[in-house]
């Protein structure tokens, strides 16, 4: 294999594809070191909610689709690097590492994906009651397989019901301890100097009893009567095993569903209060009738477009210690 030189500009170019991945609370508990011709993916457990990730499971939900992004920068350029998950046990926070692969030309998916990057966001407004194509569902259910994960769409009002009561008790039971309450009040609201967190006018409308699914109160807006009803697509994604790279793997699939909904002009938002809590997960796998572990729930549709959750700055990510040569320039965002 011919030796591969990533420059100091590619690498920031990719990072700043990588740092656009979804992170619970928008916390972003990433790192990312240029190391010769590896890129490393490190988590940063300093900023994810300790008292709603305590082991660091969403933490490495969003390092795995850190890692989708950051290599999926790398192909489109000509550049592909194969991901290593977990590779060294004497270095814990080493979530990934990505090595040269064989040179080839990005394929035409790849390519729309990579434009998808910057156009997705967790988008928590009401759904409309408007099927989603059944291509795009096979599209979703291919391309969490594609990564090793499984998807289910969740149709019927039996299935629809039992998802429906599980999340919703899952969020009552998180939202009675206080510091759960708290911690997420402290990610919330956040103005337009932000870095992270979720600014006030992402943040949606409050859950009602009409809702078929429990969005987390991030916002301020309370819902009315006259608020239209919400009727997503309904999707669960999940792993065969519950192992931390499963974990790291099922947030690279999510990524790479995400990228495919927003391709085929669909909104998203997820929904992690089924997982957070075991007893739900568990009651989550058994409706589903799946072996394996669910990882994460989908709202899936059409709905009015929402804005953007800040970024911290590229500079703030990186092992400055392992990168030199000269400043950052470009940007992926529209």
């Amino acid at each position: 294999m011919t030796p591969v030189s990533i420059s100091d500009r590619e690498f920031r170019l990719a990072v700043e594809a990588a740092i656009l991945a979804p992170s619970m609370h928008n916390s972003q508990p990433w790192r990312f070191r240029l190391d010769g011709d590896e890129v490393h993916v490190l988590v940063d457990l300093g900023r994810t909610p300790p008292v709603a990730d305590p082991d660091g499971w969403a933490a490495r939900i969003a390092c795995g689709a850190a890692t989708y992004n950051l290599q999926l920068a790398f192909a489109v350029r000509g550049t592909p690097l194969s991901v290593h998950w977990r590779p060294d046990p004497a270095q814990p926070a080493l979530m990934a590492v990505l090595r040269p692969a064989p040179a080839r030309p990005p394929t035409p998916e790849e390519e729309r994906l990579f434009r998808a990057i910057p156009h997705r966001r967790s988008n928590r407004r009401p759904f409309r009651a408007q099927p989603v194509p059944s291509a795009a569902r096979v599209a979703m259910i291919e391309a969490a397989a594609s990564a090793g994960a499984w998807l289910d769409l969740v149709v019927g009002p039996i299935p629809l019901a039992a998802v429906s009561e599980i999340a919703h008790a899952a969020n009552r039971v998180l939202l009675r301890n206080a510091a759960y309450a708290t911690e997420l009040a402290t990610w919330s609201g956040r103005d337009a100097a932000a870095v992270d967190g979720v600014p006030v006018g992402a943040g949606g409308l409050s859950v009602g009893p009409q809702d078929l699914l429990p969005q987390r109160p991030f916002g301020e807006l309370v819902r009315t009567a006259t608020d239209p009803t919400d009727e997503p697509l309904v999707g669960v994604l999940g792993t065969p095993g519950n192992s931390h790279r499963d974990q790291l793997r099922a947030g690279y699939a999510l990524q790479h569903v995400l990228l495919t909904i927003t391709d085929h002009g669909l909104a998203c938002s997820l929904l992690s209060q089924p997982i957070e809590v075991p007893a739900a997960k568990e009651q989550l796998r058994i409706a589903l009738g799946r072996p394996g572990t669910p990882q994460m729930v989908l709202r899936i549709g059409y709905a009015d477009p929402a804005p953007p959750t800040p970024r911290r700055p590229v500079a703030e990510v990186i092992d400055t210690a392992k990168v030199t040569g000269a400043a950052y320039q470009g940007s992926l965002r529209p």
